[in-house]
């Protein structure tokens, strides 16, 4: 029998193909082993680590060492596992987490138990994303002008900052934020540095205090939870692992798997260097007076805290866009495979347009940093990073009750379900508090 002159070899026509050149995460498949590297320090150390030393100041020296060192462990574990799927089928690539889900828990209840949560998670970064970049703007403005300087709303700082996305959002996949994510990966090692640095530098505080520092024992166990989804928000790669694997090319004898882990191996060196001294030197020279921002707490010496300060804005502008890409690949894909839209540059304009403005608009509404940290952390950062590639893992593998696979999957789904119930609690509180002194559009 001899197939259709329309169909390929692997059994798409050749409108799907088109279709699947143009998406974003499919249309480039020639990124190289440091291509993931970058990728995953750039979609890894965002924001969060800025967060580290409050999570450390809110959960105590023991119990914060002990959950970073964990989380670290347990999270690049997880991550090697969603290597290793995404190739599992010979023949197939599941370039997106949602197809993998597809697999494992079935068509339609795979899409309704992956994308809500990763859509959670990578709008809110998104959103959160835009309070930093504006809050970092506005630290940068207070600390070079200091006399006889207008006092600029937030709101204006976040919607500069999302004027350059209003362009880079344009740009059609990974391998093209490539520069713009090699950049900010080694921003974000540089104002990790000067964070860290800048702390030794100034000196334990003479009031320091490391005590908790709630005023009664149920503020603390808030706090503690609160806590908990800081730490969980850090760890958040995961959610475009599949999606950088897609562009890297692959054959029966060379896997995609293999460069793939050599990047994430050197991400996660990384990702280590600058997470742990931040946490503890941060918490260890201001204790539990340390800000939601680590750079915050800093203020001189001036030029090394405005640089850390434009470092962060340039790094968390290429984070933004990684983890963009995969939602606009949700949204493209839905226009056109199911409302039939003709992949066209305007479809891709408008859409991209509006995701930028919607992510602006609710960030200069809620720019609650800290208590969207740890609401988010734990509410949908937990299942997909910390113990949903577990449960994968034990449908598709099915290893030896109380082997060794087996047992530390299901550590890792316990440690996981438990800051999926407890950490948005002490966020959501964070929130509620803020929001009570808050005033919109100020």
């Amino acid at each position: 029998m001899v197939a259709s002159p329309d169909n390929n070899a692997d059994g798409r026509t050749e409108e799907q193909k088109a279709i699947d050149e143009w998406l974003p995460i499919t249309s480039s498949r020639n990124a190289k082993w440091w291509y993931s590297a970058f990728h995953n320090v750039t979609a890894m150390v965002g924001a969060g680590v800025l967060g580290l030393p409050y999570a450390m100041s809110e959960l105590g020296w023991g119990p914060g060492v002990t959950v970073m060192v964990v989380s670290w462990v347990i999270t690049l574990y997880t991550l090697w596992q969603m290597v290793e799927m995404h190739e599992m089928v010979p023949g197939k690539r599941f370039d997106r987490y949602h197809e993998l889900g597809q697999h494992v828990f079935g068509n339609k209840l795979g899409l309704w138990i992956v994308v809500p949560q990763q859509l959670v998670v990578e709008v809110g970064l998104d959103i959160v994303y835009m309070v930093t970049g504006g809050k970092s703007f506005q630290k940068i403005h207070d600390l070079v002008c200091k006399d006889n300087c207008k006092d600029i709303k937030l709101t204006y700082y976040i919607m500069i900052f999302a004027s350059v996305h209003f362009v880079l959002s344009h740009l059609p996949n990974f391998n093209a934020i490539s520069g713009v994510s090699l950049v900010a990966a080694i921003m974000s090692l540089s104002y990790c540095t000067i964070a860290w640095g800048a702390s030794i530098d100034k000196g334990v505080q003479p009031d320091v205090e490391y005590e908790y520092r709630a005023e009664n024992a149920g503020e603390g166990v808030f706090n503690f939870f609160s806590g908990l989804g800081e730490v969980a928000f850090a760890y958040a790669g995961h959610n475009v692992v599949l999606e950088i694997q897609a562009t890297i090319p692959s054959t029966p004898e060379k896997p995609s798997k293999g460069p793939m882990w050599k990047g994430v191996l050197v991400a996660y060196i990384i990702v280590a260097l600058c997470y742990f001294p931040v946490a503890i030197i941060g918490y260890w020279i201001f204790g539990n007076s340390v800000s939601d921002n680590i750079l915050i707490s800093l203020e001189k010496p001036t030029w090394l805290i405005v640089l850390a300060n434009a470092f962060v804005v340039i790094h968390i502008i290429g984070s933004y866009q990684l983890y963009a890409i995969p939602v606009f690949d949700m949204l493209e894909t839905y226009l056109i495979k199911k409302l039939r839209f003709k992949p066209t540059w305007y479809l891709r304009f408008i859409t991209r347009n509006l995701y930028v403005a919607f992510t602006m608009f609710v960030g200069i509404i809620f720019p609650f940093f800290g208590g969207l940290l740890g609401f988010f952390g734990g509410f949908a950062f937990a299942p997909t990073t910390y113990f949903l590639p577990c449960i994968m893992w034990l449908s598709i593998y099915k290893p030896k009750r109380w082997g060794l696979s087996w047992t530390t999957n299901w550590i890792c789904i316990i440690v996981g379900v438990m800051l999926t119930v407890l950490a948005p609690i002490g966020g959501l509180r964070t929130i509620i508090m803020q929001a009570k002194d808050y005033k919109f559009f100020s």
